[in-house]
């Protein structure tokens, strides 16, 4: 049965050498026309600049250095949402355009995310933690009632 086993046929691999001259050739030649037609044409709707044209509004966001992030304890979190809150009251500047705006709406939903991780973690946390969370929202909804009186 050995004597028997088909032996498969080898293939023959042929490499075309000028390949990459050729693909760099028509790259080229492409290329040509983009520039040609772009610099015939303004960009439209219908004849947008091409995809890989960065413009100042494509631009990429930095990178975040991991080293530079606040740990992430509970601490942490309860003081982002409470910063939160506090741009949406309009007592901090939003680090985007440094402006105090409030948005009441927005500061209500932050305070609230406190309120359920309060009610989530009762008996859970340490006396600092509960204690800060406490306070926290304590000194959130205080200025939300008092903010939304004078609207």
């Amino acid at each position: 049965m050995a004597d028997q086993e088909q032996k498969t046929p080898e293939l023959e691999i042929k490499s075309d050498e000028d390949w990459k001259s050729r693909v760099k050739a028509e790259d080229a030649k492409l290329d040509e026309e983009l520039q040609s037609k772009s610099s015939t044409a303004e960009p439209t709707s219908e004849n947008p600049p091409p995809a890989d044209e960065a413009t100042s509004t494509d631009e990429l966001p930095p990178t975040i250095d991991a080293s530079q992030l606040l740990p992430p304890e509970f601490a942490t979190m309860v003081s982002m949402f409470s910063t939160q809150a506090m741009v949406a009251l309009g007592i901090i500047p939003s680090p985007i355009d440094g402006k105090a705006d409030q948005q009441l709406p927005l500061a209500k939903h932050f305070i609230d995310l406190l309120g359920v991780l309060d009610e989530k973690t009762k008996g859970n946390l340490s006396d600092a933690e509960h204690s800060m969370l406490e306070q926290s929202l304590h000194e959130l909804r205080m200025a939300y009632v008092e903010l939304s009186r004078a609207k």
